[in-house]
């Protein structure tokens, strides 16, 4: 075994009991999370060394590395599933939808719009979606105790009053499949009460769409309070690959 695949079980072997404690502590089966590696910057041979390890849900956010990097894998023979959790601008999406099995990150109508054209013209299935919730300015009034209007930051996602528009657009879409929620938990705020309050928005959800049971929330720092809230899908960076590398 090399000495990076024997970092990397390591890591993993950390990461999985802190899963399994934290699901204990919830009163959840360990078998309701997924655990995405987030591999952003890191090469394609710790993707393969992952899915020999049994992670095979692989997040990235940039499609020029995420194109590549598939590539690469595929050419590998290894198998995996490609999760793209960045923000998605609307010229990307045609490569995205060859490679990606679901994206993470739809926050706006016309994005849905060119999406579901790509995922049309270029895949065979329907293409998994995700709605991103920006939950910046709601949490923080929360905690200030103001009332304030619901504006997304700039790293991306709807606020959860726009999140049933969203919704209703995917649905209409026979190349699109909601599957479900995801966001980030805000800069210097609780994540419990970030987490709390996207288990609400994707309960609302769940009661129009049945099939969109899915919550990605939680990374390396809290990934114990997403799932005391609910999260499906954990996207783990650091924890698991270690430090990561400068931006080439």
């Amino acid at each position: 075994m090399s000495e990076r695949i024997a970092e990397l079980a390591t890591n993993l072997a950390r990461v999985r009991a802190r899963i399994a404690a934290a699901c204990q502590a919830a009163g959840r089966e360990r078998s309701e999370i997924t655990l995405v590696a987030v591999t952003k910057l890191f090469p394609a041979s710790d993707v393969i060394a992952l899915a020999r390890l049994g992670v095979t849900d692989i997040g990235e956010n940039r499609d020029q590395e995420a194109a590549a990097k598939a590539a690469e894998v595929a050419a590998a023979g290894v198998e995996v599933r490609w999760h793209y959790i960045g923000q998605l601008q609307r010229n990307k999406c045609r490569s995205v939808v060859q490679y990606a099995d679901m994206v993470h990150s739809v926050d706006r109508l016309p994005l849905v719009e060119t999406l579901a054209a790509a995922a049309d013209r270029y895949r065979e299935r329907p293409l998994d979606v995700l709605l991103q919730v920006n939950l910046d300015e709601e949490v923080q009034n929360a905690a200030s105790g103001n009332e304030g209007a619901n504006g997304a930051s700039k790293r991306g996602g709807a606020p959860p009053s726009a999140i049933p528009e969203l919704a209703e657009a995917v649905a209409a879409q026979p190349s699109l499949r909601l599957r479900g929620v995801m966001a980030v938990a805000p800069l210097g705020a609780d994540p419990a009460v970030s987490f709390q309050r996207l288990a609400q928005v994707a309960q609302h959800l769940t009661a129009i769409y049945p099939t969109a049971t899915i919550i990605s929330a939680g990374m390396s720092g809290d990934l114990e309070a997403a799932i005391a809230h609910g999260a499906t899908h954990l996207r783990i960076g650091s924890g698991l690959l270690g430090k990561r590398p400068s931006a080439r």
